[in-house]
Parts: C-alpha cells; sequence; structure tokens
C-alpha cells in the first residue's frame, strides 16, 4: 500500500493550494510583529512635507518621546491582519494562475507564466485587501498625539466607518489604481526574482523536494524583495498621497494618479517620487526575508511529511 501511495505522489507532486496559503499567513504574522515600527516610520517620512523629521533615526526618537514607545506599533491589528490576509491571498493566487499557466504536456512554467502569475496576484491583492486596509492604516498613522479622544479616528474599525460616512464606500478604495500599479508589479517582479535566486544561489526548484536552510530562503527572499521597491517607488508615493487626502476637506490637491505623479515632480522634483524608499528597502526586502524564511519551511515539512520520496 505504502508503495502504491508512493508511486502517485511522485507522478503528481504539487503543493496543495491550501498550503501555500497558509505558509504564506503564518509568514505574514511573523513579518509584521518585527516589522511594524519602520512602517510607522516610513509613513510619516512620505507625508512630511514639511520638513519635521530629519530622517529615519530622527524620526523614530520623535514618535518615540512625544507619543510613546507603543505608537510605534500604532496600526499594527489592522497590519498583521491585512499581512495575513494578503500573503494567503498572494501565494493562494498566485499557485492558481500558475496552475494555469503550465503547459499541459511538460507541467512546466515559462518565464511569461511566472511573470503573468504574479502580476494577476498582485492586482488581485491590490484591489480585495491591500487599498481599504492600507486606507485605514495610512489615516491612523497620520494621526500625531497621544489623546485617543482627540483624535478624528478612535481605530481601524471607526477610521473605516468614518471614512465610508464621509466619503462613501469608494473613499476605502482611494488611490487604487497606483495601489494596482505597485502591487502587480512588485508581485511580478517578486515571484520571478525569488525563483531565479533559489535555482542560481541553491539549485532548488519547486516540488524537488529540496528543502532551504531558513538563511538561503532569507537571503533568496531579501534580494527577491529588493527589486520590487526600486521600480514601484512612484507608484508608492502617489498612493500614500491619494489615500491620506480625505474628501471632507472640499478641493482635492491630487486628482487622480497621473496628476499626482506630475503635481509632485513639479513642486518637488523627481527624487521626491522615491521618498520613503530607504525605509521601504529597509522594511520590503527583511519583510520577504521573514516570509520567505517562515514559508519555505513550513511547504519543505510539507513536502517532507506528505511527499514520502522527497529525501529526508
Amino acid at each position: 500500500m505504502a508503495e502504491k501511495s508512493q508511486h502517485q505522489h511522485q507522478n503528481h507532486k504539487t503543493i496543495p493550494l491550501y498550503m501555500k496559503a497558509i505558509s504564506g499567513s503564518l509568514g505574514g504574522i511573523v513579518e509584521a510583529s518585527c516589522l511594524q515600527p519602520i512602517d510607522v516610520i516610513k509613513t510619516r517620512l512620505q507625508l512630511d512635507r514639511s520638513g519635521n523629521y530629519k530622517g529615519i533615526i530622527h524620526c523614530g526618537s520623535t514618535i518615540v518621546q512625544n507619543e510613546g514607545v507603543r505608537a510605534l506599533w500604532k496600526g499594527l491589528t489592522p497590519f498583521a491582519t491585512h499581512l495575513t490576509l494578503k500573503y494567503a491571498l498572494r501565494m493562494g493566487s498566485n499557485a492558481v494562475l500558475q496552475s494555469a499557466f503550465k503547459d499541459s504536456e511538460t507541467g512546466k512554467l515559462s518565464p511569461q507564466g511566472r511573470l503573468l502569475s504574479g502580476f494577476g496576484a498582485g492586482v488581485l491583492e491590490a484591489l480585495i485587501i491591500v487599498t481599504p486596509f492600507e486606507v485605514v492604516k495610512i489615516r491612523l498613522q497620520q494621526q500625531r498625539g497621544l489623546k485617543s479622544e482627540l483624535m478624528k479616528y478612535k481605530g481601524p474599525i471607526h477610521c473605516a466607518r468614518t471614512v465610508i460616512r464621509e466619503e462613501g464606500l469608494r473613499g476605502l478604495w482611494a488611490g487604487a489604481t497606483p495601489t494596482v500599479m505597485r502591487n502587480g508589479t512588485n508581485q511580478a517582479a517578486m515571484f520571478t526574482a525569488k525563483n531565479a535566486f533559489d535555482v542560481i544561489l541553491w539549485k532548488k526548484h519547486e516540488g524537488d523536494g529540496k528543502v532551504l536552510q531558513p538563511w538561503q530562503s532569507m537571503i533568496s527572499g531579501f534580494l527577491a524583495g529588493t527589486a520590487g521597491p526600486v521600480c514601484t517607488g512612484p507608484f508608492d508615493v502617489v498612493k500614500t498621497r491619494l489615500m491620506a487626502q480625505s474628501r471632507s476637506g472640499g478641493e482635492l490637491k491630487y486628482k487622480g494618479m497621473f496628476h499626482a505623479i506630475s503635481t509632485i515632480y513639479a513642486e518637488e522634483g523627481l527624487l521626491a517620487l522615491w521618498k520613503g524608499l530607504l525605509p521601504r528597502l529597509m522594511r520590503i526586502p527583511p519583510g520577504q526575508a521573514i516570509m520567505w524564511a517562515v514559508a519555505d519551511q513550513v511547504i519543505g515539512f510539507y513536502e517532507r511529511t506528505y511527499m514520502h520520496n522527497a529525501p529526508l
């Protein structure tokens, strides 16, 4: 019996969708808890038009002095929920799309198929999860101060309700276009790069039963995580600005993605479109390193346990 099931496994070596989704969401929880402070600092720097903060360290220490250490974990609940859901959806939808793009005879995935699967996963996560969560997160992070009763938004749920009441449901999808562009491009770059680095550095092909050491996953994930932010800097800045402006104040400064890009370029110069790149590079590559280290271990454990032919 064991031999028969082993033979079946050998013919059909794919990791089930739910395992990919679980591996991603576990990675997301670990990542969120480690990296939230950098995200808060990134948002404050991107929204800082008057130069209150001298840089990353100064911004962090100012927040701690004025608002206490816990302020660096502002928005952690929506952030962790958002990452967990996002990675579950990202890894799951990427796997669905990859199996759709695979050659039916050879079971091979072409480089274009891999890029398109990543882009598709990015677009889906941007529309379903990322945009509304980020609008809430940015509105919360934008608020300075200690006393919650003085703040417009009391917490994530209250913030979402207020936005819907004042700006309509569409308010939660402010900045959807640049978010779709950013996440699509990001995921296309990241899944392709992660796979390439696994093969180039460690000779690891998906489903071959070889489990990377956590440090190896971290190196591949870190390198793959640098490609995205550099390509998508302008989309990210524009997304943050569009999400931060509320419709309740009358005239909107930025009318949409292209208008925002040209306005920021005209008023603040080309480099302003890559504002917050350093904190993004401090957050995304280490985040991808942590996420992939956890996810690869979970998938590897599954391969070892249920695909018996994998060498232990």
